[in-house]
């Protein structure tokens, strides 16, 4: 068979012919099997990150479980244990600073994500719908928001002047929102079929139904994830109560672990045991470490499985 006239025949599709059979052209050098170096080379990479990383949340584990003596003997961080006790965890939360705190932190944590995740969600499935009221508008406003900001002291005055200092509604409010949760929402919300949307309006279902029925369900895997970055955005936060609060007994657990950690304060509740030498200060730091950790690393694997179709799906074709 001839070739015609004035056409290159495709490189893809070439095939070279060689004695006795045809073989396909040689593969680029990243769809090619990687070497029994090149694996071993991955692993120890690999091994070596991890290494890295857990290596450091082992020495604060172990810090945390070991006795006064042990740490003394040591000269600090332990990294080989000598048995376990929990006795650091029991005074922390057996009442006092620590614990109050503790409790702060997962109301807050709770009460901010649940408001949080409402706002951003009907804000979200407004603003997916094109046909909305002030759609672009408030878009575009919400958009300049991510560029430009008011600043520290004038945010402080309005929450002063809404007299939410020393409460707990200002851990909440002045960070309530994310534009960027906001438009991953609405990019996921905007893939959902809009045949579906409107046989279910033929129907006689109305927006709420709509958004309750049919979108949510459908959109779990990015409420997941957004749900996760809420949750531990307000379990992280210590700005907000530095400057809003100063009632010690309202302070969430991050800011009673700055000061442990940072400015070396004793927590109330904890002095006498310290002096008397029943628990070591630097067992209390590590405990409460793990302490503020521990959410975080619990609740993340149950939605690492929605991170890849929660972010890439809405985000990239949105």
């Amino acid at each position: 068979m001839t070739a015609v006239l004035g056409t290159r025949p495709d490189p893809g599709k070439t095939r070279v012919r060689k004695p006795g059979r045809w073989s396909a052209p040689p593969r680029p050098v990243w769809e090619e099997e990687p070497s029994p170096a090149g694996q071993a080379g991955k692993g120890l990479a690999l091994g070596l990150a991890c290494l890295a990383i857990l290596f450091p949340l082992w020495i604060v584990i172990v810090t945390s479980l070991q006795t006064k003596r042990t740490i003394d003997e040591a000269g600090g961080l332990v990294v080989i244990p000598k048995g376990v006790t929990f006795v650091a965890y029991q005074e922390l939360l057996g009442g006092g600073q620590v614990q109050r705190a503790a409790l702060v932190s997962v109301g807050v944590t709770v009460v901010g994500t649940l408001f949080s995740m409402a706002v951003s969600v009907l804000c979200a499935y407004g603003l997916s719908r094109s046909g909305s009221l002030g759609h672009r508008w408030i878009l575009m406003s919400l958009l300049a928001t991510m560029f430009f900001g008011a600043g520290l002291i004038p945010t402080y005055l309005l929450v002063q002047a809404l007299g939410l200092t020393d409460t707990y509604l200002a851990l909440i409010l002045p960070s309530a929102v994310s534009v960027f949760n906001i438009l991953v929402l609405r990019a996921f919300f905007m893939n959902i079929s809009q045949e579906l949307v409107d046989s279910a309006r033929i129907d006689g279902a109305g927006e709420w139904r709509i958004l309750f029925r049919i979108v949510m369900p459908l959109s779990r895997a990015v409420v997941a994830v957004i749900s996760l970055f809420y949750a531990v955005g307000y379990w992280s936060a210590w700005f907000n109560a530095s400057i809003y609060l100063t009632d010690q007994d309202m302070m969430p657990l991050q800011n009673v672990m700055i000061q442990l950690v940072q400015k070396q304060e004793r927590p109330v509740g904890l002095s006498a045991q310290i002096n008397t030498g029943q628990l070591s200060p630097l067992a209390i730091q590590m405990a409460v470490m793990v302490l503020a950790l521990l959410p975080v690393a619990v609740l993340s694997p149950f939605v690492q499985k929605h991170f890849k179709k929660g972010m890439l799906t809405g985000a990239v074709k949105g």
